[in-house]
Order: structure tokens, then C-alpha cells, then sequence
């Protein structure tokens, strides 16, 4: 549930707007389906384990499921913070469940993972966000399956370097934290969250040795010059992997879609970024943070 800012704010783009129209082709997603699919559904019920890929709607949710890839969501279904974008649970949760790794860990196992993506909720509450948890699965997942690699998209901790170091004791093969979108927009989109101290995070862990990944969404209220900037704080602050997609609403009570950003405008963020000297760049309507993320490893 959006709060009175991010309310005023989704007015104002539905009153600048002009008329959305229908959902563009290039938008429409197909129902999951798929003998892994059915595989990985099964299993996340019986280990009773959060996939992002369920609680945020991802349109790629089939295709990376049967490419052997999945993100797991840790520490719990409810998240401290309320971005107006996000579809996942708000409010103070009850309890920390420590006997999530070695549950993430056998389901990974399981499914024969060769890439696994690990993200979580945000938990202010606790003194280091979670970050003990992110760092003792991915330990678990390395000695039980040394041949996977792995990627972790982490919250920003608040900026404390503490939770960074425990996230280093266990380094992941790719370091990924979402800047989700311009600097202007942070108040209504990430009201708990800085801009900068996002930059800054991502050029944390690039000056210890991380690959360091992001990612953002477009369509929500920004422009296109605001996303080059972005692009370019991006990579001059360490990042090296990058995903654009479009931003569509998840339900009526969060912000509206502002545009259906064009194909060769996603085009134009790809070239540009790749001029500049990102590594990869995902830039396409339906692309979202763990996408082709089993690629991105590869570079490692």
C-alpha cells in the first residue's frame, strides 16, 4: 500500500500522462509451463522456501525456471519497506528463520542448479539486515555445490559496512544491488532508500574484488536523459552489469505506469551502456533483475 507522498506523486503522473492505451505486443506474456517448471513449483511448496520469481510476477518466471535458474527470497515473505513499486508483503515481521540456508541450499541441490540467484525482503529490524543469513547460504550452496555459481542481490543495509564485511565472508560470484531508478524519483519510488548511498554500496564491494551488477526500471515517471545519468553514475561507481526493464504495475495500489517505454529506446540504454564500458546490459520490456543471470556469471 503506497503512503500520502507516493499517492500525491501517482496523481501527478496520471493527470500528466497522456492516455496509456493498450498493453504494446511486446508486453504480453505467456502462462508458465514446462516439465522444470512444474519440477521447481513443486519443490518450493514442499520446502516452503520465497522465490522472487513468484512473490514479484516476473514475466521470465517459466523460461528461467526450465534454463535450471532460480531466485530464492530470504528471510521471510515481509519486508520493513515500502517501495511503491514492489508487490511484496510490508510490515514488521515476527521471527528469523535460520534453517532457511541449509532449506535453500537442498532445494538447490535438488533442482541441479547451475546458477541460483539469492535475494531477500529487507529487514531493518535486525542489526545487520540479514546479512549473516545471505552469507551462511551461500557458504552452504559452495560446499554442497562447488560448480554452481551465485549471485546475491542484496538491500542496502542501511549503508553499514559492518553487514558488508560478514557478506564478504562468503563472496558470491556476482554482487548485485538494484538502484531501481533516477535520484529524483527515490522520495516516492524508495522512500526508505538513498541514491547515493546505493552508488556507493555497488563501489564498496567493486573496491573489494566483487563483480558488481544492477538494476533499474523505466516507464515509472523518469526520462530518458535522467537514465543516462544514471547509467553513468552506475559505471562511475564500479558497477559492470546492468538490466533495464519496463515497469508495470502490480496492482491498483501501487504507482501507475507513467509510458510503455519503446523497443529502440531499450536499444538506445543497451548500445549506450556497452559504449561506455559495462560489461552486459539486459535492456528489453520484459527483462528484470535475474534475467539471464546464469550469462552473466560466465563472465565471472
Amino acid at each position: 500500500m503506497i503512503n500520502q507522498h507516493q499517492k500525491k506523486f501517482a496523481e501527478e503522473i496520471e493527470k500528466e500522462r497522456p492516455e496509456l492505451g493498450k498493453r504494446p505486443d511486446w508486453l504480453k506474456v505467456r502462462l508458465p509451463s514446462g516439465e522444470n517448471y512444474k519440477h521447481v513449483y513443486e519443490l518450493m511448496r514442499k520446502s516452503k522456501l520465497n522465490t522472487v520469481c513468484e512473490e514479484a510476477k516476473c514475466p521470465n518466471l517459466a523460461e528461467c525456471w526450465n534454463r535450471k535458474t532460480a531466485t530464492f527470497m530470504i528471510l521471510g515473505d515481509t519486508c520493513t519497506r515500502s517501495c511503491g513499486f514492489c508487490n511484496v508483503k510490508v510490515g514488521m515481521p515476527t521471527e528469523l528463520d535460520l534453517d532457511e540456508p541449509r532449506r535453500v541450499t537442498e532445494s538447490v541441490e535438488a533442482m541441479g542448479l547451475k546458477h541460483t540467484v539469492i535475494t531477500s525482503v529487507n529487514r531493518d529490524e535486525l542489526k545487520d539486515g540479514g546479512a549473516s543469513i545471505f552469507s551462511e547460504t551461500v557458504r552452504l550452496i559452495r560446499e554442497k555445490m562447488p560448480e554452481t555459481t551465485i549471485e546475491i542481490l542484496i538491500p542496502d543495509f542501511k549503508g553499514d559496512e559492518t553487514s558488508f564485511e560478514i557478506i564478504m565472508q562468503n563472496p558470491p560470484d556476482i554482487l548485485n544491488h538494484n538502484l531501481e531508478t533516477i535520484e529524483r524519483l527515490y522520495h516516492a519510488v524508495r522512500p526508505q532508500a538513498k541514491y547515493e548511498r546505493s552508488l556507493e554500496l555497488i563501489s564498496w564491494f567493486k573496491q573489494k574484488g566483487m563483480r558488481t551488477k544492477s538494476g533499474i526500471m523505466v516507464g515509472i515517471g523518469e526520462t530518458k536523459e535522467e537514465v543516462i545519468e544514471l547509467i553513468k553514475d552506475l559505471y562511475n561507481h564500479g558497477c559492470e552489469i546492468m538490466t533495464i526493464g519496463q515497469y508495470l504495475q502490480p496492482t491498483k495500489n501501487h504507482l501507475p505506469v507513467h509510458r510503455f517505454v519503446t523497443l529502440d529506446e531499450f536499444k538506445f540504454y543497451k548500445d549506450f551502456g556497452l559504449e561506455l564500458g559495462l560489461k552486459a546490459v539486459e535492456s528489453s520490456p520484459l527483462v528484470r533483475s535475474s534475467y539471464h543471470a546464469d550469462k552473466h556469471a560466465e563472465l565471472v
